[in-house]
């Protein structure tokens, strides 16, 4: 028996596709830099300490005096016997003066005259309290700094930049097609019959 057939034959598209990727390239370049140190200048004054230290004083406590001290010292003093001999010798002649009024001048001024007086001492210190006398003045110091600002040049350079795009072609390898056969299929019309 003839069935009546239909046959289709299809043949799918096929697509070729070629890809060509992108290519990118970054170059940095190193930057430029310029650098100048400026003077740097320190200038120092320097005022020095100064310590006195006078021991002229217990120096003489201990009696070891300066010769230029010790003529001072004679000076002085032969002055004040000398004036001291002269009070006396006034005041004793004033006592003879009034030897009318009593008394016994004479003897009293002999006794006075021939007469040393006590020696006198308390306890002390050789050399005396305070007789060194320090005196300090301190030092100074003054740093001045003069510094001018260092120069910097710096060219920063652009990176460097290569680009190439990919690309992707899209090409049909294989077209689709249909092919469609009849076997046994008849077409009946009104008036007529036709095989198909």
């Amino acid at each position: 028996m003839n069935l009546p057939q239909i046959r289709l034959q299809t043949q799918q598209a096929k697509i070729n596709m070629t890809t060509t990727p992108p290519q990118q390239s970054i170059e940095q370049p190193q930057t430029e830099l310029d650098l100048q140190n400026a003077k740097l200048e320190m200038e120092i004054e320097r005022t020095p300490a100064k310590l006195t230290i006078d021991q002229t004083k217990a120096w003489e406590d201990m009696d070891l005096k300066h010769i230029f001290r010790r003529i001072e010292e004679a000076a002085q003093l032969g002055y004040e016997d000398w004036l001291e001999g002269i009070a006396r010798r006034a005041r004793q002649g004033d006592e003879l003066m009034r030897i009318e009024e009593g008394g016994n001048p004479i003897a009293d001024q002999a006794k006075v005259n021939s007469e040393t007086p006590p020696k006198e001492f308390n306890i002390g210190w050789v050399p005396s309290h305070f007789s060194v006398k320090i005196h300090y003045e301190p030092g100074d110091v003054n740093i001045k700094w003069r510094h001018e600002r260092a120069i910097i040049n710096a060219k920063i350079n652009a990176p460097k930049m290569d680009y190439n795009p990919g690309k992707v072609e899209i090409q049909m390898a294989q077209y689709p097609d249909v092919k469609v056969d009849f076997e046994n299929l008849t077409f009946k019309g009104i008036n007529f019959e036709m095989n198909i």
